[in-house]
């Protein structure tokens, strides 16, 4: 199968690193003209860089503004009013106790994972519902599935976004938009990775012990028993994206190595 996005112009945001990084790369290898976004210039700048150099013939805007504020997301849709496809990516994890998580941290995670892919998905899916085609996913997480009780509030979040998702399909119903969630697990992010490594420095293993130790503690039921990477969740989102996928709507796709333990 053979993705051609070249006439397609894609948003993804919070894509300077990790599972967004890996996505606009994706997207950029199968043509498509991508809009890189983080909220410094010069993390942005790096991103581009590191994109152009997996792909050279890349068509890439680079955006800086932080979209986990409307004034943010108005910045974006000043710069780039239009697009076909839109990966709403942007998230962040803290793990932390439920009784020692205040107001403000459900407010910033609701603010950050679940408004900023409702502004965003609110200004270009009209757009995309006028032309007859486009494409918007939503980067959840089988921690909306499975609440993870070390972190509530981003489980929260993350089925939100579920229902957002599901939704804004409903919505866009018989216009030729699709609107997909996709559900990645454990993933080897740079997020991740800086969990991990903080865990480690302080026991004073490795950071592949704390990484096996948790998939066997916290993800038990994980059928690959490791970390999956950001390239495999990518690959997802690409063929999302993709006309071949024009048929993939309202759905939460997992890419999640198998941890959430349902057939459906």
């Amino acid at each position: 199968m053979h993705i051609d996005l070249s006439s397609r112009t894609a948003i993804v945001s919070g894509s300077t690193a990790g599972i967004g990084l890996a996505i606009a790369q994706g997207l950029a290898g199968a043509g498509a003209h991508v809009v890189v976004n983080g909220r410094t210039q010069a993390r942005v700048d790096e991103a581009l860089a590191t994109i152009r150099q997996a792909v050279p013939q890349a068509k890439l805007t680079g955006v800086a503004a932080d979209l986990g504020t409307a004034t943010g997301a108005a910045q974006l849709i000043a710069v780039m009013p239009e697009a076909d496809i839109l990966v709403n990516n942007l998230g962040i994890f803290e793990p932390k106790p439920f009784f020692e998580i205040p107001d403000e941290d459900w407010q910033r995670f609701f603010e950050v994972n679940v408004l900023s892919g409702v502004r965003l998905s609110r200004h270009y899916a009209q757009g995309m519902a006028q032309r007859g085609w486009g494409r918007i996913q939503f980067i959840s997480s089988e921690s909306g599935v499975q609440i993870p009780v070390e972190m509530v509030h981003y489980g929260m979040s993350k089925a939100a976004q579920l229902a957002v998702s599901r939704g804004l399909a409903e919505t866009l119903a018989g216009t030729g938009v699709t609107v997909n969630a996709i559900l990645p697990g454990p993933t080897r992010s740079e997020g991740v990775n800086e969990f991990i490594a903080k865990i480690a420095a302080g026991r004073g293993v490795p950071a592949e012990q704390v990484e096996r130790e948790f998939i066997a503690t916290e993800r038990p039921s994980s059928l690959i028993k490791r970390l999956a990477t950001v390239e495999e969740v990518a690959s997802l989102s690409v063929y999302l994206a993709s006309e071949q996928a024009s048929a993939t709507t309202g759905a939460a796709v997992r890419v999640d190595g198998g941890v959430v333990r349902s057939i459906v």
